[in-house]
């Protein structure tokens, strides 16, 4: 549980990510060609504690390689139910990765979409208004906070969780939706994000109104890109948004 002082005087968050069970080829980083990617498990965590594990169990008690669908929809449930109560449902690259990926794994559920576009996207925010990307661990580090779990490659964890390290795999997961949290609590809090830049140099990204969510962060105007070699554009992102 986050520190009173956050809990009380900031939005009620509840943060969400996954874990893809497809074991890729080291090195392989495009994820939209390789589908479907399924999901080992899934976390949640609100702002004032409540947290969820949502993975596949046999009927011998023991973790299935995938999540089934059943599950995923009712963690979509549980997703949309929270945002109704008011609470900010929060991710870090959670619209161009994990909505995209759950909507896919839950047979087209309209719901994904619906939570994609409504829910808080740190790292998309921080794209439409800078034109580039940045990892979870960079922002935590930059902010004071803990950051990731160390000693572990997220690409490996589709492995770890094929050979039975379950336990690992779902300390890494719960730190990672626990991190997810923690930045978006101290930036609000904060009213800004800062993080340092490969060349060390400390980066400011100020946050006046707090988070923007996803269809408000679409608003916002493109940023200068000119310097940019191969920026990435915004369909990179809400491409599968326009699918069905």
């Amino acid at each position: 549980m986050l520190p009173l002082q956050f809990t009380e005087l900031l939005p009620r968050y509840v943060a969400f990510d996954l874990e893809i069970s497809r074991v890729m080829p080291e090195g392989y980083e495009d994820l939209g060609r390789s589908r479907s990617l399924g999901i080992s498990c899934a976390a949640t965590l609100t702002s004032d504690g409540e947290s969820k594990l949502w993975c596949g169990i046999d009927a011998q008690g023991k973790y299935t390689n995938q999540t089934p669908v059943e599950k995923l929809n009712e963690l979509v449930k549980y997703l949309m139910v929270k945002n109704s109560e008011g609470y900010k449902v929060v991710t870090w690259n959670g619209l161009g990765f994990d909505f995209d990926i759950l909507h896919e794994e839950t047979g087209g559920n309209p719901d994904c979409k619906f939570l994609a576009l409504r829910h808080f996207d740190m790292m998309f925010h921080l794209f439409c208004e800078k034109g580039f990307p940045l990892s979870l661990d960079k922002a935590a580090r930059g902010m004071g906070l803990k950051g990731k779990a160390e000693g572990i490659d997220g690409a490996q964890i589709p492995l770890m969780w094929q050979s039975g390290q379950f336990v690992k795999v779902l300390e890494y997961l719960s730190q990672d939706v626990r991190t997810t949290l923690e930045v978006a609590s101290v930036c609000e809090s904060r009213h800004h994000l800062e993080w340092f830049s490969n060349a060390g140099k400390l980066q400011r990204f100020s946050l006046p109104k707090g988070w923007l969510n996803v269809e408000a962060a679409l608003k916002l105007p493109e940023p200068d890109i000119s310097w940019m070699s191969n920026p990435w554009p915004r369909s990179k992102f809400t491409g599968w948004l326009k699918k069905d």
